[in-house]
């Protein structure tokens, strides 16, 4: 039968596909001014290293449509271009380059100059990601179901979809988000049994680092579990590279991704006797660039470490002023505090299965 997932068109964005048997793609969004060329390209090529597979600018002038052409020049990855209210950026961004455009019909203008941004995307064959924010509903729709509600969110959607096919155009992307993450979870789950386009999931205006993780991984991990998502994104407020780091491991302990060391550490106790919480933060960014399949434990006692790493492919548990190495449960040697992490790293680099 295949997944919900599964049955939605396979849709081209660049070079990188979407939708169906597609693996599920990482997207994030810059917060540079796209007119700055220089800080706009150093932060996709950021990006790209942490794992971002598609990126989006936002273009509130046409200076920012122009910038496009040159900042496509120096990325790898597809580039999508945001776009509210004047059409006329939307069809700058198509012509200078942009693999996929974002807009809401219902804010674009009139039909007609919604007309003349889909022959440009067909002219170029541009997919249009259709979005919707629960924040910007239109006042009949929540007047008709009594303040904003799930059924709301993909009644417009829908509406905006039906607009663009009844012009000719199927190469779409729908997205729906809300900050509320269980009316986002009921709307994603009603739209995927009532569209066959790829979705674009995420829990907008997430919030901060510590909130918006949480908001993000529980909506997309209910959401992804049940099958529904074909692009992802976690939107949070700071580094977007965060926001790619949040959403790798939210498909990975969901099993949709594998690659990449897994760094696991106990919580700490009463027996600890070094600095777990610094050591399993430098662990976790000393792994973040070595290419291992493999699962590392950080312990912070010998009492228990070598036992809790035994699943751990290769660990490090901490005594008083000494540490030991543990590999597949068993203790290899032992070693001075700080030298623990250099002795890991010197391991993980020539690891051998």
């Amino acid at each position: 039968m295949g997944t919900l997932r599964e049955k939605t068109k396979e849709i081209q964005i660049g070079d990188v596909w979407i939708g169906g048997h597609y693996p599920i793609a990482i997207q994030s969004m810059t917060n540079t001014k796209t007119e700055d060329i220089t800080a706009t390209v150093k932060q996709i090529l950021a990006l790209e290293a942490a794992g971002c597979q598609i990126i989006r600018c936002a273009v509130p002038t046409m200076e920012a449509a122009f910038a496009l052409k040159e900042i496509k020049k120096q990325i790898h990855i597809p580039l999508v271009a945001d776009i509210h209210f004047d059409y006329r950026l939307a069809i700058a961004a198509i012509e200078n380059g942009a693999d996929k455009i974002r807009i809401n019909p219902g804010n674009i203008g009139s039909e007609d100059r919604l007309r003349a941004v889909v022959q440009k995307a067909k002219e170029y064959n541009v997919p249009i990601r259709v979005g919707v924010n629960s924040g910007s509903l239109e006042k009949n729709l929540v007047e008709k179901y009594g303040g904003v509600t799930a059924q709301g969110i993909v009644e417009s959607a829908l509406d905006k979809v039906h607009m663009i096919e009844e012009m000719g155009y199927y190469n779409l992307v729908v997205s729906i988000k809300s900050s509320d993450v269980m009316m986002c979870v009921k709307a994603h789950e009603m739209i995927a049994r009532q569209c066959s386009y790829p979705l674009h999931v995420g829990i907008t205006e997430a919030g901060t680092l510590y909130s918006g993780n949480i908001k993000s991984s529980v909506g997309l991990g209910i959401l992804l579990n049940a099958g529904i998502g074909n692009t992802i994104r976690v939107s949070l407020t700071g580094d977007p590279i965060e926001e790619v780091k949040t959403a790798r491991l939210i498909l990975k302990t969901l099993g949709f991704r594998t690659g990449g060391i897994e760094v696991v550490s106990c919580p700490t106790c009463g027996r600890t006797k070094i600095n777990l919480i610094e050591l399993a933060n430098k662990v976790e960014t000393m792994v973040a660039d070595i290419p291992l399949n493999i699962k590392v434990a950080v312990m912070g006692c010998v009492v228990n470490g070598p036992g809790e790493a035994k699943e751990a492919d290769i660990g490090i548990a901490g005594g008083i002023g000494e540490g030991l190495l543990i590999k597949k449960g068993e203790i290899i040697k032992k070693v001075k505090e700080e030298e623990l992490l250099e002795t890991l790293r010197q391991e993980l680099l020539n690891w051998k299965e």
